[in-house]
């Protein structure tokens, strides 16, 4: 999982896209890039660290070009540390320029690399981005035109998969034929800008077209776009946990504003409420569920945690110690608010359960008489292999516990999970249309030793 952005137009990207990263900072904080091509060269500067810590104004000016492509990184623990998968990757050979960012991950990853190394290849990175340009860059040495030979490159790959690509000039756009990431694109006042949500074109003052189509990949100029589908999937797979936790609530991913979906699982949720004096969300991702959750209970919304703005989204850091440890500082009770009181906590998933418990604790010791748990999501009982943190089987609190003895794990006196039906009901996508492997262990492709039910793809172009 990792926030992308690709733009051209009349005027230079590398400020415009660094508000646009600014924007998907919740989609990675471990690392930042960007990269330009100024007509005739690239220019690159990416580092380890918060976006802000990365870029000054002063390196933003020695990123010339009215063309490029950013990322800010949340990396697979696999690879973790590995500073040269920091993104965009640049390359020159045969007479191209190629920048390139992907957020990816391959089921047939390893297979491909190991095709690239017999023909040759010798990888710098473990990432995929750099596999896929060498997969177009192969096509490109044969003589395939450019486009061409990303369409080759995509018909190759098996899994979960953004990305922006500026190859010669033009900002390439594509997402897999399943549509398990999103990815949009919109204009800018002098040309285009595509982006992982629609939120980084709001910070720039952009305006949505819609939504990068699943097997879809677009050839971007500043004077315009033309599409082309690379594939075509009978069904859709569009990942449930961007609705649950992943986006923000503002973004609108498929049609469907974030916000009204969270909000829509609270009302859920609230028509089978505990009698209680008050409903808090575990802020920021359980506030758009507990506003839903008061207005069909009836039960008085207040905020009994109160969050440290200066601290970063806890599930997406890289170790469980820094989740845990990071709870007292990103939290604080509201003493007058849950003292005697039966409080209602919403939230949007529990994954391991350390942080619900200490949460939970932390209510307790600051005098609410009652905790009760409401999930905005359905037990997560199968790991992710499609980007989101979700980890092994063994971690999970929810793959072989009832929600009872989960309830009992995490100390809270209810713990109320939304139903498949309702979740399915509240975010308006058909449930053949998204993937709910986190939370039924069927995946929509094919993933060794797990249950699928594969989606059939036709390969386009």
């Amino acid at each position: 999982m990792s926030g992308i952005a690709g733009i051209i137009q009349n005027e230079d990207v590398s400020y415009p896209l660094y508000l646009c990263l600014h924007a998907l900072q919740h989609r990675g904080q471990e690392a930042a890039g960007i990269a330009t091509f100024d007509g005739t060269k690239s220019h690159v500067y990416k580092a380890p660290g918060l976006l802000s810590e990365v870029f000054s104004a002063e390196k933003l000016q020695t990123l010339p070009g009215k063309s490029g492509v950013g990322q800010v990184l949340y990396s697979d623990k696999s690879v973790r540390g590995h500073r040269e998968n920091i993104e965009p990757l640049t390359f020159l050979f045969k007479g191209h320029s190629l920048c390139i960012s992907v957020s990816a991950s391959l089921i047939n990853r390893d297979a491909l690399r190991a095709e690239c190394e017999e023909g040759g290849h010798i990888f710098s990175t473990t990432s995929n981005a750099e596999l896929i340009a060498a997969l177009a860059a192969a096509e490109l040495i044969r003589g395939t035109e450019p486009q061409q030979s990303l369409i080759r490159a995509l018909h190759k790959l098996s899994g979960a998969y953004t990305g922006c690509a500026v190859l010669d000039g033009v900002l390439y756009a594509f997402r897999d034929p399943l549509g398990v990431k999103p990815l949009c694109i919109g204009s800018t006042a002098s040309g285009y800008a595509v982006v992982s949500e629609s939120v980084a074109l709001d910070i720039i003052g952009g305006t949505l077209i819609r939504d990068v189509e699943a097997g879809e990949l677009l050839a971007v100029t500043a004077d315009g776009f033309t599409s082309v589908r690379f594939a075509k999937a009978e069904h859709t797979a569009h990942c449930i946990f961007e609705y649950v936790y992943t986006a923000r609530p503002d973004s609108v991913i498929d049609g469907v504003l974030v916000y009204d979906a969270r909000r829509r699982i609270g009302e859920a949720l609230g028509r089978s409420a505990p009698k209680a004096d008050l409903v808090s969300p575990v802020p920021d991702s359980g506030t758009a569920f507990a506003t839903g959750y008061a207005a069909s209970s009836g039960v008085p919304y207040r905020e009994g945690l109160l969050k440290n703005r200066y601290v970063g989204r806890t599930f997406i850091m890289p170790a469980q110690s820094l989740r845990e440890n990071a709870v007292r500082m990103k939290l604080n009770p509201v003493r007058s608010h849950v003292e005697d009181k039966s409080v209602v906590l919403v939230d949007d998933s529990i994954v391991r359960g350390t942080t619900s418990l200490r949460i939970v604790d932390m209510v307790r010791d600051f005098g609410a008489r009652e905790v009760h748990m409401c999930i905005g999501s359905t037990p997560i009982i199968a790991p992710c292999y499609f980007g989101v943190d979700l980890p092994t089987r063994k971690e999970l609190i929810g793959a072989e516990r009832s929600v009872d003895e989960i309830c009992e794990k995490i100390h809270a006196t209810t713990l109320t999970y939304i139903d498949k039906e309702s979740l399915i009901q509240a975010v308006g996508i058909p449930e053949e249309e998204l993937c709910l492997a986190c939370g039924t262990g069927e995946y929509p492709c094919d993933i060794p030793c797990e249950q699928c039910r594969k989606r059939r793809v036709e390969l386009l172009g």
